[in-house]
């Protein structure tokens, strides 16, 4: 879709990342310091450990349904306002969950935190790909993560010792003064792109659409809960999937839907699309899972499971900077599904993991783990988007960001169903005796891991390898 660039300077294309780096850092810094929280808070607010998946899957969800709206309404009122309104909204959401006395407004709070990150980190992630050419966007998306990747290294640390010592409700407050500076930098750097050709918005695509998510997600709310009787879980999940056959059937007979399905004829796209969905079924449950696992199953304090973080995010932070160089050798498809395997079987080996593991053995299983999870998220984010036409970029973009969060939100729920199933009830104290579910949950997490490398191995050879193009021409 034509696009008009204003005030895209050479200073301003300098700054882009640095701005989106913001959004990614205010994200990734809330929800590793919330995983954190999620034992002292439920004790607060007086519910059970894992009944706290609710204020995480509440965040995924909100940013899952409104993300379909993101190029629409970033063509139509541009990409500087949208930026600046979500990261207010963020800003406003952290606030009401600071002064949340119970679960349900927490869960608020969360879902107006949804509203802002629904719309910040893909707009970010747009601008991005519009602003820079394609032979440069797996360089300044490598650079974008870099920044964010601050969040988790700052997060457990920060967010352990604010609970320790101080109370939870500070985990929300440290996002007002980023959220400031960040609405000031959006409104004198952000560039303002928006459409020049007027779009129509699939509303009736996009109610059917959030309508599955919503319900396909309560139904599994359902299970790990045991608060819905069977026959309402099984109605759930029967009436989100027809409202999810139903909009396939409604778009292939629109002229403007929500998610064009000839998108789906990029071959790096669809298969894109189907490992962030599968693959971040295990990845994305593990800042769920692990500091839950050093909590209530090893007995950590919260700042010193905060302090066993760190090397994750620094082995992150390390992989991020050779990811590029892999992929520009090996290609996606060598990359994907080996990196994919390894990551299924690092998350298998937490079965090994009880409270006389030798804390360097713990130390440096968890920096594998950030390392190769580093590696996974920006092959998979890249891969997804690297083959696109410019028309096909927004629709593209949300697309892939709804995926995220879905996958991410069902993972939390798979894990904290089979971690009910495993247990045989919902841990209300720090015990010991919760350790067998927590690797029972870990085993079984990772072996789904495993098998979907496979999806990976259906990639086009050679894409993205730089290194065979020279030795062919």
């Amino acid at each position: 879709m034509p696009i008009t660039a204003i005030d895209v300077s050479s200073r301003v294309k300098k700054l882009l990342p640095w701005i989106v780096a913001i959004a990614f850092f205010m994200q990734s810094l809330d929800a590793t310091i919330l995983n954190i929280a999620l034992p002292s808070m439920a004790n607060d607010l007086k519910v059970s450990p894992l009944n706290m998946e609710s204020a995480v899957i509440a965040y995924m969800l909100t940013v899952a349904m409104i993300i379909p709206i993101c190029g629409w309404v970033s063509d139509r009122f541009g990409t500087r306002k949208i930026f600046f309104t979500s990261v207010a909204l963020f800003s406003l959401g952290s606030i009401v969950c600071a002064v949340s006395w119970s679960l349900p407004i927490l869960i608020v709070g969360r879902i107006i935190q949804g509203l802002g990150g629904a719309l910040m980190m893909p707009v970010g992630r747009l601008v991005i790909l519009r602003v820079y050419p394609r032979d440069e966007f797996l360089k300044v998306m490598s650079f974008v993560t870099v920044p964010g990747l601050l969040g988790p290294l700052m997060g457990p640390t920060l967010g352990g010792g604010l609970v320790e010592y101080f109370s939870w409700h500070w985990i929300f407050l440290i996002n007002v003064p980023i959220g400031v500076i960040g609405c000031f930098v959006a409104l004198k750097f952000m560039p303002d792109l928006r459409s020049t050709i007027a779009s129509k918005f699939d509303i009736f695509g996009f109610l059917l659409f959030a309508s599955a998510m919503l319900l396909i997600s309560l139904g599994l709310e359902g299970l790990s809960d045991f608060h819905l009787k069977p026959m309402m879980i099984v109605a759930l999940f029967t009436v989100g999937v027809c409202c999810f056959i139903t909009y396939w059937w409604h778009a292939l007979r629109t002229d403007h839907p929500l998610f064009p399905p000839s998108v789906f004829k990029v071959r790096s796209f669809s298969l894109g699309l189907a490992g962030n969905l599968f693959a971040r079924l295990g990845n994305g449950s593990l800042p769920f899972l692990i500091p839950l696992l050093l909590q209530l199953a090893l007995g950590y304090t919260p700042a010193n499971a905060g302090m066993m973080m760190i090397p994750l995010a620094v082995a992150a932070i390390i992989a991020k900077s050779v990811v590029q160089y892999l992929i520009k050798f090996f290609g996606y498809r060598w990359v994907l599904t080996t990196n994919t395997l390894l990551l299924g079987m690092l998350i298998c080996s937490f079965i090994f993991v009880t409270a006389d593991t030798p804390f360097i053995v713990l130390i440096t299983l968890l920096g594998l783990v950030g390392a190769i999870n580093s590696i996974q998220f920006t092959a998979m984010n890249t891969v997804t988007l690297f083959q696109l036409e410019d028309e096909q970029a927004s629709s593209g973009n949300a697309l892939l960001a709804v995926i995220v969060q879905l996958s991410v939100s069902f993972g939390i729920s798979f894990s904290a169903i089979l971690l009910v199933y495993f247990n045989g009830e919902r841990p209300t104290s720090v015990s010991i005796d919760i350790l067998p579910a927590f690797q029972a949950t870990f085993f079984t997490v990772g072996l789904f891991t495993v098998f979907s490398s496979l999806i990976f191995y259906f990639l086009p050879k050679y894409i993205g390898r730089e290194y065979k193009k020279k030795i062919r021409h």
